[in-house]
């Protein structure tokens, strides 16, 4: 899913990581094989955010989806793979209470 500005703000105050800019080289290709995403880099890889939602509820929350992972030591060169959930759970909205 493509983020506005402040759920990619929310995402990287929980989520260690960096947003892949929409004019990188790599994007294109991203977008061409995952579709229309907010690309996060991190030392494990790339990730997505997709969120979690309820039937007839905006979505709150959005569990890390890792799609790559680094080839070489050096961050240069990624591996695609299945994208694999990663159990981090991203909340987006704040607790109403």
């Amino acid at each position: 899913m493509k983020l506005n500005e402040a759920q990619i703000t929310k995402t990287l105050s929980q989520f260690q990581a960096q947003v892949l800019a929409e004019d990188h080289p790599a994007a294109a290709q991203f977008r061409e094989l995952f579709g229309q995403h907010t690309f996060f880099l991190d030392p494990k890889g790339l990730h997505v955010l997709e969120l979690l939602e309820v039937f007839g509820m905006e979505a709150e929350e959005g569990e890390v989806i890792s799609l790559a992972d680094w080839a070489d030591a050096d961050f240069t060169k990624l591996t695609t793979h299945q994208p694999e959930p990663t159990g981090l759970v991203v909340r987006l909205k704040e607790v109403q209470h």
